[in-house]
């Protein structure tokens, strides 16, 4: 069984850094909290690693299926709930492909296997977000 391990250490105020596979990234809360931009807010984070485990898996997918792009994006919008503890209660994926002839159904596919199978941080959402998904395509 794969273990990840980070380590965050307090530097100042509400600044943390953080020691995770792949290498070191910073913190910082919202100025409203003490926040003095040196860093990732946590919960943006979590859309970041979202954006980029989907990605990742649909890169391998479409290079496995030999589609020719241009290239593409993944945005991510969530919206927060109001009382505390803030989660994201839901979160919208928008894949927008670059193309001037997009092969849709595989790209498609690429994206329903990720969204439905493959990427694990969508599933972790999943147990606490209502999490949707657009496909868009651009030339």
């Amino acid at each position: 069984m794969e273990q990840h391990i980070v380590k965050a250490t307090w530097k100042e105020g509400v600044h943390f850094e953080a020691d995770a596979p792949g290498g070191i990234l910073n913190m910082d809360g919202a100025e409203e909290i003490g926040g003095k931009g040196k860093g990732y807010r946590p919960k943006a984070l979590m859309l970041s690693a979202m954006a980029g485990c989907t990605g990742i898996d649909v890169a391998m997918l479409i290079e496995k299926m030999r589609v020719q792009i241009d290239g593409f994006s993944i945005d991510v919008e969530a919206e927060l709930t109001d009382e505390h503890p803030k989660i994201y209660k839901n979160t919208h994926i928008v894949f927008t492909f670059k193309s001037a002839n997009p092969d849709k159904e595989k790209l498609e596919k690429a994206v329903n296997l990720s969204f439905d199978k493959y990427c694990g941080v969508i599933a972790m959402f999943k147990s606490f977000s209502t999490v949707t998904k657009e496909i868009r395509y651009v030339s």
